[in-house]
């Protein structure tokens, strides 16, 4: 055996020589073609077709992860699946964006058939495996998981052609816990819109419906988004009550929501897992999805209290509630029924104004709001902003009222913080 080489000059060997199949003392099992990257025989993760070992770049000195899945020989037989295969991997290393894996190197192994991808390394694991670990989680952090991977499937599918992850679940969405940073990986079954052949593949669980029958864009990818919150949010993978993949199949083939979906019991967290997992041409993109209020501003709602006088010289004191264009006045005099008024923006992009009596023994903010969206054909949206408005107001009056939705932060405007609170307390 040869000499030891020092630091600069084991560097220089790596970049010249091929690498030592055989492993030295380093204790590496094989190195990439340009001797860059070493791979150690420790497993750090593994799924149905590739295996994951933990690696080093010697260049930069920092741990990677490499990723190894085999090739099946039809793909080896063929030169045009296989140039295909090259290329896709070539374009998905081109990928530069905060919220997707970052990938260093990628190449195929034609003598081991395999494909071999260098990508960061992330520290805590997937987000099944850091939801398993920390079980109490609240929803502000859920929902800065969501808008991460939203805004990563954003960019995918704002590409030129598009790109569809096709497997995207919690196993493939990676974190790292001491900053909270989000990212998608494991494009291994990634396609681009422009091939005219679509295989089915993926993770049945996650999949959506339309994706079984070979039609689909890109919004399958916000379906398995949907299954992914309600795995971040109930700890359970979907179809979890299944007994095997047949059942799970007939499940989704009958348009039957996983058990866990019925477990939410926030009305606004379950409406909008409920909108991702809607049918296709009701499904909304990840840009859409951004701008919704369920991720916007936490749901901030302003409330001000208005003092007018009625014809007979009587005080009269009604509180105004606002989110964003939505306009919610009510008298604040307790009865059996509430007199209720509601200025809303209507999909021509004008306001209405609308004037209704809600029974307090009787009506419920949702069953209200479910009424005037069919009525004004608003948006699933808006039917979510209606119902927390009403809930609002309603506890302010009458504090042992039990909201429908989660009201969220709720800000006085002007100097009627006491008047507010009084009533919030009383």
């Amino acid at each position: 055996m040869a000499a030891a080489a020092g630091p600069m000059d084991l560097e220089a060997e790596a970049e010249e020589q091929p690498p030592d199949e055989d492993g030295d003392e380093e204790g590496y099992v094989e190195a990439d073609p340009a001797g860059r990257f070493i791979r150690y025989d420790e497993i750090v993760g593994s799924g149905a077709v590739k295996t994951v070992y933990k690696a080093f770049d010697k260049l930069e000195g920092v741990e990677v992860a490499w990723s190894q899945a085999r090739i099946d020989d039809s793909v080896m037989g063929s030169s045009k699946k296989m140039k295909q295969l090259n290329t896709e991997i070539q374009l998905l290393k081109t990928l530069k964006h905060k919220n997707i894996e970052k990938m260093f190197a990628s190449w195929v192994d034609e003598e081991k058939k395999t494909v071999n991808i260098i990508t960061e390394l992330f520290t805590s694991g997937s987000l099944t495996q850091y939801r398993r670990k920390h079980k109490k989680v609240n929803m502000k952090a859920m929902k800065q998981w969501a808008i991460q991977i939203l805004t990563g499937l954003e960019y995918l599918h704002s590409q030129k052609p598009a790109i569809i992850h096709r497997d995207l679940k919690c196993d493939n969405i990676f974190i790292n816990g001491n900053h909270g940073k989000v990212k998608i990986g494991d494009f291994g079954l990634a396609t681009f819109m422009h091939q005219q052949k679509k295989s089915i593949k993926g993770t049945l669980e996650f999949m959506a419906p339309e994706l079984l029958t070979g039609h689909y864009n890109e919004l399958v990818d916000i379906y398995s988004f949907g299954m992914c919150m309600l795995e971040m949010v109930t700890c359970e993978y979907p179809y979890s009550e299944c007994q095997g993949m047949a059942h799970i199949f007939k499940k989704i083939d009958e348009g039957k929501k996983p058990a866990a979906l019925y477990k939410i019991k926030d009305a606004e967290v379950r409406s909008f897992i409920e909108n991702c997992l809607a049918p296709v041409e009701n499904r909304m993109s990840a840009t859409e999805l951004l701008k919704s209020s369920f991720l916007q501003n936490d749901g901030l709602i302003s409330v001000s209290l208005v003092k007018n006088m009625s014809e007979d010289g009587q005080q009269l004191v009604s509180c105004m509630l606002r989110k964003g264009d939505f306009l919610l006045k009510g008298n604040v005099d307790v009865a059996s029924h509430v007199d209720l008024w509601l200025r809303f923006p209507d999909p021509s992009g004008c306001f209405k104004s609308v004037e209704f009596p809600f029974n307090l023994t009787e009506d419920t903010s949702l069953s209200v709001a479910v009424e005037m969206v069919e009525q004004f054909g608003l948006t699933q949206e808006s039917r979510l902003i209606i119902a927390r408005l009403i809930d609002t107001f309603l506890v302010i009056l009458i504090p042992e009222w039990t909201p429908c939705v989660s009201i969220g932060q709720v800000v006085s405007e002007g100097a009627t913080n006491g008047s507010i609170n009084k009533f919030m307390n009383r």
